[in-house]
């Protein structure tokens, strides 16, 4: 079990970004959390349109050509966490928690499911209720899928995350079948309560409960790339 014990935890708000440039960076904080340079850190960001492949994607859960992503500014990346295909987009809550799986036993199969509860205790607050399907990856409200995840580790830290809706649009899940799931409709948060919610409020508590479920003390880095350069050459 992790310790009950508030450790130290850095807050990342990147606000919308390539997904590129999000992905790079969370290699780098991982390379140095691996180093005991930094501590545990959670990024929290949206992202322009993007498809992503995990290690388990299916080339035929993308269903329009490469070249019409393209022209539609749609950019499509291979990534290294696992699951399948999915979408990121404007309006959609992202949290990358860049831990430390020693501090928990190493236990990725747990790290998955606390992930899950995170996103489920999110949800109820919103007055959704959430839940996971058995044998199918992610969060479901009335049978729409709300939230996505999927991770990679390297030398025990984490990377990726978990993926929210709040106000995406869904005419971009059209593209794809997404996570390789053809038998439920995608959903969202707004969507599903019927009424505008804030993805910044969202992403915020998001990060709330993530600092409370697991017992740390937010300090949040105004300007990671000063921490990034003053590593560099460490």
């Amino acid at each position: 079990m992790c310790s009950r014990a508030n450790k130290k935890i850095f807050r990342i708000d990147l606000g919308t970004t390539k997904y590129k440039a999000t992905w790079d960076l969370q290699k780098r904080l991982a390379e140095l959390r691996s180093r005991g340079k930094i501590p545990d850190c959670v990024i929290l960001s949206e992202h322009y349109p993007v498809i992503t492949l995990g290690r388990g994607a299916s080339a035929d859960n993308l269903l329009v050509s490469r070249a019409y992503l393209k022209e539609n500014g749609i950019d499509l990346l291979e990534v290294e966490r696992g699951g399948d295909i999915t979408f990121h987009g404007p309006g959609q809550a992202v949290l990358y928690p860049i831990i430390d799986l020693r501090n928990r036993n190493c236990d990725v199969h747990q790290y998955l499911r606390d992930l899950e509860r995170l996103v489920i205790k999110t949800l109820d607050e919103l007055d959704l209720r959430a839940g996971t399907k058995e044998g199918l990856t992610g969060i479901w409200v009335n049978d729409h899928k709300v939230g996505a995840i999927g991770v990679a580790v390297s030398k025990w830290i984490t990377y990726h995350g978990l993926a929210l809706n709040v106000t995406t649009n869904l005419d971009y899940f059209k593209l794809i079948n997404p996570c390789g799931i053809t038998g439920f409709p995608v959903g969202s948060v707004s969507g599903l309560l019927g009424q505008d919610v804030d993805v910044v409020d969202v992403s915020n508590l998001l990060a709330e409960n993530f600092a409370q479920m697991f017992y740390y003390e937010i300090e949040t880095q105004e300007n990671i790339y000063d921490l990034l350069n003053e590593h560099s050459s460490v």
